[in-house]
């Protein structure tokens, strides 16, 4: 028989998501500066596109280390429910930059499509500088998605920042790729099937690229958005809290009148409304909760749980309530 895996210690998580992200931040500001002097080079929108979602990926690598620092700390006098909150929060920032980005992608495209309907003559793409580009920036993403997605699975997929940071290499890097498709075909048939679109063909690959990822980008928005207002967790963690806290209950007595399950980033705030159903003193209630976290903990890593004394649940019963 081979022993247990021994659960990583929160330092050392730390550590290995700081490395990750700080490999990240730099290979986001190289991949921007290569995409911004390609884009000049080659006048081309889909390789300007293409850096400037890397530079939202530098920005969100810098932040998403400073966050990760501080994300497992308990609540203080600053921050009285803690810090799981900034996690969620870094996932609304960075879809909202990326669907910002996309946005002003479209608008740029379109625009130029416009005008090259209405008699305008765009300027013409130069494809050599292009050629390097894609080879080394799709090399750098695929990297950046090995190295993103090996820390996320060796410090027990825990991280939504990993998690996120591993999806958005891949997504730079399936961008650059298709960016790449688009292109050569365009340079392929420049003078025969795709003659007439030929001098958009840059300007159609940046809109189709748009509509591929806008969605993606969406879900991760609404769901860093559903964090941090609070929006109950999936019925899958919620059961699991609940098997939790069965033992607790049945041990000491008394009844579970309501259970909610909130998802913050990597962890999750359970509140159980207790009835205990007799006198009991301030020690055994602490004696309680902090049986029912070492349970909950089992199951949901981080997880905290607030031990609310009452014989209702979360909404108070109209026939008592004054409000």
């Amino acid at each position: 028989m081979t022993d247990a895996p021994v659960p990583m210690e929160a330092a050392q998580i730390r550590k290995l998501e700081g490395r990750s992200l700080q490999v990240a931040m730099w290979g986001n500001l190289f991949m921007a500066l290569a995409g911004i002097a390609a884009a000049v080079l080659s006048n081309s929108i889909a390789i300007l596109t293409d850096g400037l979602f890397s530079l939202i990926g530098f920005t969100a690598a810098f932040l998403g280390r400073r966050i990760s620092q501080n994300v497992e700390a308990g609540p203080d006098r600053l921050r009285p429910m803690g810090y799981a909150a900034d996690e969620a929060l870094f996932t609304t920032f960075r879809a909202l930059s990326l669907l910002g980005l996309v946005i002003f992608a479209v608008a740029t495209a379109s625009m130029n499509i416009y005008k090259y309907l209405s008699g305008g003559t765009p300027p013409e793409l130069v494809y050599a500088p292009l050629l390097i580009y894609f080879a080394v920036i799709g090399a750098t993403c695929f990297l950046l998605w090995a190295l993103h997605h090996h820390t996320w699975s060796h410090t027990g997929k825990s991280s939504d920042i990993l998690r996120l940071e591993a999806k958005a290499s891949m997504f730079d890097g399936v961008i650059t790729a298709a960016a790449a498709a688009g292109l050569g075909a365009v340079y392929v048939f420049r003078d025969g099937l795709l003659a007439p679109i030929a001098p958009i063909g840059d300007s159609i690959v940046v809109l189709v690229l748009c509509l591929v990822v806008v969605g993606q980008y969406r879900s991760d928005l609404m769901t860093g958005m559903g964090e941090l207002v609070g929006v109950t967790a999936s019925p899958a963690t919620l059961a699991t809290a609940r098997r939790a806290i069965r033992p607790a209950i049945s041990e000491y007595g008394g009844t579970l009148t309501d259970l909610s399950v909130v998802k913050q980033g990597r962890s999750h705030l359970v509140t159980a409304y207790y009835d205990p159903g007799r006198p009991v003193s301030a020690a055994r209630i602490d004696e309680i909760n902090l049986r029912m976290i070492a349970d909950v903990r089992t199951d949901l890593p981080g997880a905290d749980v607030l031990l609310i004394i009452s014989e209702h649940p979360r909404r108070w019963p109209d026939d008592i309530s004054p409000f």
